[in-house]
């Protein structure tokens, strides 16, 4: 089986920030409410009148991607609703240049080539606002792929392509051998992944896609059988129920659900893919940057756990939320829910838990630390069967999940 290069890089980068920004950041309603609520175009292009970011949106977005431990960042550059962050070099007027007089793209790519983020490139394929969309599919398709040669050529080396909207169409051809190819000709070393969207989560396509995608939904093994290449997978995920901006949306995940759901992306080497949806002048909402902040807090004791180190498959007995990762000699052990120690008439975390963390493993153990602190762990070992001890938090810390360390 093929294993490009490029798709174990992608693997290795393990967190990205997804970004929803676009006009609909001005109604503040998410990204479908021009579609969801039936606003009348002349309506909706009325957010061409404020939609103009603070001058330093990019980099503060950057910033906080890499204060949150993320490694790319993949930016909706163009939406459902058609408009282009980018220049769109005569396809139109309907883009960022000629509504704020300035390629936001451009922006986004600059700031992220600054501080050692990959960019990646969200574009939809489906599109509300071009009218041949809807009346001359085939001529509609040779000005999608027009748009994405922009964004191939123009920009400098990005990681991927990251497409959505074929479920729209699924009966259609997209001529994706001719989009594909197109991309490739411009960006040979960039990932192309093409969202499944919610119903065929984790569902594999064309030979030239390379991840496998699960949107709003834990990373599962791929059955790579009968496929001639290796496929990478990515779960993307929303902080709060809808991906743009929206005012009045405060359905926000917990960090635990977060830390969690990054902890299992890892489990399958899928990489986490994290939503905000920025307000109109480019800003994050006060929630978003603490999310992200304390996310951080998290990634950065844990950072050598999180990118190189695969799946082992080996099963920790009775507890099926822990896990071992695996890089060289040193493996990894993910431990969910830990109690927190201190008084009995203190309200901590009170569920039963037993240390035991007991696997099979045909290697001698030499030592086992909590990687975020050092501290030695008690284990023993009888011929294969090992077993760890997770000692109890400290009373006054609850990192959600925690790893310990194992050297061979």
């Amino acid at each position: 089986m093929i294993i490009e290069q490029r798709i174990k890089n992608f693997e290795k980068l393990g967190f990205g920030m997804f970004v929803h920004f676009g006009l609909y950041s001005v109604l503040g309603m998410g990204e479908w409410s021009q579609f969801a609520r039936q606003i009348p175009w002349d309506e909706y292009l009325k957010t061409t009148d404020t939609f103009c970011p603070n001058e330093n949106w990019a980099e503060e977005l950057v910033l906080a991607a890499k204060d949150a431990g993320c490694r790319y960042i993949t930016l909706t550059t163009r939406h459902h609703d058609g408009f282009s962050l980018y220049d769109t070099c005569g396809l139109n007027t309907y883009d960022a240049p000629h509504v704020c007089g300035r390629d936001l793209v451009k922006e986004f790519v600059d700031a992220c080539n600054k501080h050692g983020i990959v960019p990646f490139f969200y574009h939809t394929l489906l599109d509300w606002h071009e009218e041949s969309y809807k009346t001359d599919f085939k001529a509609y398709l040779q000005y999608l792929r027009k748009s994405v040669e922009i964004v191939c050529k123009n920009y400098g080396k990005i990681g991927g392509i990251w497409f959505d909207g074929m479920w729209d169409r699924p009966d259609d051809d997209w001529e994706e051998d001719a989009l594909y190819g197109l991309i490739r000709s411009y960006q040979p070393d960039a990932m192309i992944i093409n969202n499944t969207g919610l119903f065929q989560r984790g569902a594999l396509g064309h030979i030239e896609l390379d991840s496998v995608t699960f949107e709003r939904g834990r990373p599962q093994p791929i059955n790579l059988a009968d496929s001639p290449k290796y496929i990478a997978s990515e779960m993307c995920e929303t902080l709060a129920s809808h991906w743009g901006y929206t005012e009045n949306d405060l359905h926000f995940k917990s960090l635990e659900h977060l830390i969690k759901t990054f902890a299992i992306c890892r489990r399958y080497r899928s990489n986490f893919l994290l939503n905000v949806g920025p307000k109109a002048d480019g800003s994050l909402r006060t929630i978003e940057k603490g999310a992200l902040e304390v996310l951080g807090q998290w990634s950065r004791r844990n950072d050598e756990a999180l990118h190189d180190p695969a799946p082992t498959g080996i099963e920790i007995a009775g507890k099926p939320e822990h896990f071992l990762l695996q890089n060289g000699n040193a493996y990894y052990l993910f431990v969910n829910d830990l109690n927190i120690g201190g008084f009995e008439h203190v309200a901590t975390n009170t569920a039963k838990y037993t240390p035991d963390n007991i696997f099979t493993l045909d290697k001698r153990v030499k030592a086992a630390c909590w990687l975020d602190s050092g501290e030695p762990l008690d284990f023993t070992q009888e011929g294969s069967r090992v077993n760890v001890q997770a000692k109890q938090y400290q009373y006054g810390e609850d990192h959600v999940v925690r790893i310990a360390k194992i050297e061979v």
